[in-house]
């Protein structure tokens, strides 16, 4: 893999190889020589990029997180520009929607996320993963809460159930179906399994004499 690369062109290289071989092998036996061999570089010259190996999984959590934020962010707009009926009450209802797909997306596309977020040897061994890992949980979280919020102020969700339960029970619903596609070797489609285990969820949430939000 030769050529001339920028630093920062090289460190997304290495994060990107990472991952893969996080997926390939266990984020828990990757060594940085398994890295360089596959960047095609020495293993000195990671340690050029990234000083320890910690430093390199906290550039790692870092990159996840900003894609996640990235697609959080683009769910919602894609809602807001399709300009969904607010009138009927489903303008919240189809941000719950979008967040969770993209969340779901985003494991479907880094298949290494599941097994790096509950990998203890890393988690133990690196703070300053498991502080970002906790940051990213709590930013999803206050995206759902304030959609939800905005849910049971329409009437269209139950008011009887606390908008941070609520979304604790979707956040467990996403790395549920996760940790099963992940056990299941893959075998389902994960997004439209999320889905559907969603609308299920919904509709027991869903303030009955608001009706459906579809």
């Amino acid at each position: 893999m030769g050529g001339r690369q920028s630093t920062e062109e090289r460190k997304a290289q290495i994060v990107a190889e990472v991952l893969r071989l996080a997926d390939e092998i266990g984020p828990d036996r990757l060594s940085t020589t398994d890295v360089a061999r596959a960047v095609g570089i020495s293993q000195p010259a990671i340690f050029r990029h990234f000083p320890t190996k910690a430093a390199l999984w906290l550039a790692v959590a870092e990159d996840i997180a900003a894609r996640l934020q990235a697609d959080w962010a683009a769910a919602e707009a894609k809602v807001a520009a399709r300009g969904e009926a607010v009138e009927k009450g489903t303008g919240p209802q189809a941000r719950l929607k979008a967040l969770i797909g993209a969340q779901l997306a985003a494991i479907s596309e880094t298949p290494a996320l599941p097994s790096i977020l509950f990998s203890r040897e890393l988690q133990v061994d690196n703070q300053g993963l498991r502080d970002v890992f906790r940051g990213v949980l709590g930013a999803f979280q206050g995206r759902l809460v304030a959609t939800i919020r905005d849910s049971q102020a329409q009437g269209t969700l139950r008011r009887d159930v606390s908008p941070e339960d609520i979304a604790m029970l979707l956040t467990a619903l996403v790395q549920g179906v996760a940790i099963r596609w992940t056990l299941g070797a893959r075998g389902f489609a994960l997004v439209s399994e999320g889905l559907r285990l969603l609308d299920v969820q919904m509709a027991l949430l869903t303030d009955k004499k608001g009706g459906p939000d579809e």
